[in-house]
Order: C-alpha cells, then sequence, then structure tokens
C-alpha cells in the first residue's frame, strides 16, 4: 500500500488543516516529508510513517508531466 509520491507533488490529507483545506504540496522529501499548505502557507513536517497514514491521495506535479 506504498503510494508512490515526490518532490512538489500535491497531495490530499485525511484531515482538514484548520484553515479549511486538505490541500498540500510536498516541499522535501526523505527519512521526514515536509509538506506546505496551499491556503495559509503554513509548512509541517512528519516522519514518513506518519506522513503515509495520513494520506489520502497524490496528485502528480503538471509541470513533470
Amino acid at each position: 500500500m506504498d503510494k508512490d509520491f515526490s518532490l512538489n507533488d500535491e497531495v490530499i490529507m485525511r484531515k482538514n488543516h484548520a484553515c479549511g483545506t486538505n490541500l498540500w504540496t510536498i516541499t522535501r522529501v526523505g527519512v521526514d516529508v515536509k509538506i506546505k499548505c496551499n491556503n495559509c502557507g503554513r509548512e509541517i513536517m512528519m516522519d514518513r510513517l506518519e506522513f503515509q497514514k495520513k494520506l489520502k491521495k497524490v496528485l502528480k506535479d503538471e509541470k513533470k508531466s
């Protein structure tokens, strides 16, 4: 059930952020994953396992396609 994600991909998380959106952009990938809220700009960092549990869907970056 490993979802494929990479840098600059937009992702939808299971729960909404306090600002009301659940759309985020991945800004760092490694042992930890750093994501930035597309609405308010808040950045959070979580370990990869926690991120994969909270991840709902990956929207690929259109620039790569």
